[in-house]
């Protein structure tokens, strides 16, 4: 429990938003998880690829979580708040209330989801633009990026949502500002998904070609004029309005936040392997591959220099760890995808009972009822004669082409609990041959990787892991996560072959080298998500 080391003083929180829950962690200044919890968010689909979230109903699931985690401590020791969250669009009137971005006209429903794809017209126009701010994209804007979906709802909700609109937040930011009153944006956010440049702010010319100059009119107050660092102490700290909402003290320093795959990323890409005789033991972080893995996977890659690498996202300076640059790979469903696959086959019922009556999860039961019927041969030899093309929502890195659809071949009559079994097999396999040829693209660019950092609830499943591992043939390490010991332990392979491994919580990875640690300021965000002393 939590009161066992108040005597070491500082306690941190971690709040981590995803795509279908909220997560909250309470950890110590040794880096010690001490509490967890989580929430579950709504989501909305009107119409086919319109998805969306409300900010207020994501608001509440923070302040239960955040109030669940801080229980039983002394409040007065907590130092710390930081925020991370999927990269959708907020949006918001000049007075800070919710807008609809519906045809509906709900504005309960103020949030366009980052998979969202119904800017599918907008992105192809600014595509043809060929402007020179798509270079730093891979070439070609996806659709999931801020720009379309801004265009769209000046085109298609101009009086109920366009002309009221007052602000413009990416949802870590939109949570930044809940919390501190602070309307300053993060460098992550807006170089990664609005095509900001930290060396140069933003560039006039783009948004005035693709048709959103009032953007630019009124010096990008709506979307940012204020921008900062990740891990920058925001304003005065929480408000007291903010920290009455989560139960904690006023005034504590709130950091400023990353997106959730980039608080994951930076967590891991540093992580201590000395002394597991991997290949990357000696060799420098650019050597590393982040893959943060749950609904879609994102591939994280950094250089010293700036790698330009078609399909690919990037590169961007500084906006995942500072002085470097980040390659951004990804795919755009893969957890969603796996789910898709299991849930629609017509064998589901049937392990959903008998995963219930063994208490275990469908895919702890799916990976041993695989290998119950693999008998002598290696497991991934039972889709010989099945495959699968999971681009189901389009093809993110490194084809860049959204109108790609998924594909199974190799389909017989029979749909019994087997099928079933190896149909999920060959999901995930496409799954990892998807991310090696996002290496094979950064690689031929110019990166050299030689490992693999998983985290994120995909990195929780062994069999996931393995074909990766496999399909790739490079190594794969997964943190080590408890309640009782500082979040600094991996696992890793030097085998084929999966080791058991433990749970992976929240964002909140706390496995940096002494490098990192010299950098107290981000050291501190990085570890505890918000750790401003």
């Amino acid at each position: 429990m939590p009161g066992r080391d108040q005597e070491l003083g500082s306690y941190y929180v971690g709040v981590d938003v995803g795509t279908g829950s909220v997560r909250a962690a309470l950890v110590d200044q040794r880096g010690i998880l001490l509490a967890f919890a989580d929430q579950p968010i709504n989501q909305w689909e009107p119409q086919f690829n319109h998805h969306e979230q409300s900010s207020e109903d994501i608001w509440v699931a923070c302040c239960i979580v955040t109030k669940k985690v801080v229980q039983g401590i002394d409040l007065n020791q907590i130092r710390g708040l930081g925020f991370d969250a999927t990269c959708s669009l907020v949006v918001l009137d000049k007075q800070f209330h919710p807008l609809p971005v519906n045809h509906e006209g709900d504005s309960h429903r103020n949030i366009i989801m980052w998979l969202d794809h119904r800017a599918v017209n907008q992105v192809h126009r600014i595509n043809e633009t060929k402007h020179s701010v798509l270079q730093y994209v891979g070439g070609v804007m996806s659709v999931e990026m801020q720009a379309p979906k801004l265009l769209w709802l000046k085109e298609n909700l101009r009086e109920t949502c366009w002309d009221k609109a007052g602000h413009f937040f990416d949802l870590p930011d939109f949570l930044s500002w809940k919390a501190t009153g602070v309307t300053a944006r993060s460098l992550c956010s807006l170089v990664c998904k609005w095509t900001y440049s930290a060396e140069k702010g933003w560039d006039d010319s783009f948004w005035k070609m693709v048709g959103l100059e009032d953007l630019v009119a009124d010096n990008y107050s709506k979307i940012g004029n204020q921008v900062l660092p990740p891990g920058t102490s925001l304003g005065n700290g929480l408000t007291p309005e903010a920290a009455k909402d989560l139960g904690l003290p006023a005034g504590i320093a709130v950091a400023a936040s990353l997106i959730d795959a980039h608080a994951g990323g930076l967590g891991v890409i540093g992580a201590d392997v000395r002394g597991h005789g991997l290949a990357c033991e000696g060799q420098p972080v650019t050597s590393r591959l982040a893959i943060i893995c749950g609904t879609s996977s994102c591939h994280m890659g950094i250089s010293k220099n700036p790698i330009f690498v078609p399909g690919v996202w990037g590169p961007y300076f500084s906006a995942m760890v500072p002085g470097f640059w980040l390659n951004e790979g990804g795919q755009s469903v893969t957890g969603k995808l796996i789910d898709h696959m299991v849930q629609g086959h017509a064998a589901f019922p049937e392990l959903q009972a008998k995963a219930t009556a063994r208490c275990q999860s469908i895919y702890a039961y799916l990976n041993s009822h695989l290998d119950l019927i693999k008998k002598t041969q290696p497991v991934g030899f039972l889709t010989v004669d099945l495959h699968v093309w999971p681009d189901f929502h389009g093809n993110r890195s490194p084809l860049a082409d959204l109108t790609l659809k998924g594909m199974v071949t190799g389909l017989k009559l029979s749909q019994d609990l087997d099928d079933l079994a190896i149909l999920y097999l060959a999901t995930v396999q496409a799954i990892a041959f998807g991310t090696r040829l996002i290496i094979e693209a950064m690689e031929s660019a110019g990166h050299s990787i030689s490992t693999l950092f998983l985290c994120g609830g995909l990195g929780k499943n062994p069999l996931f892991v393995q074909m990766h591992a496999d399909i790739t043939d490079l190594f794969p390490a997964f943190q080590k996560s408890s309640r009782d010991v500082p979040q600094k332990d991996f696992y890793f392979h030097k085998s084929k072959n999966v080791a058991s491994h433990a749970s992976y919580c929240a964002h909140q990875e706390n496995i940096v080298n002494d490098h990192w640690r010299r950098h107290s300021w981000w050291y501190s965000f990085v570890c505890l998500l918000a750790c401003l002393f």
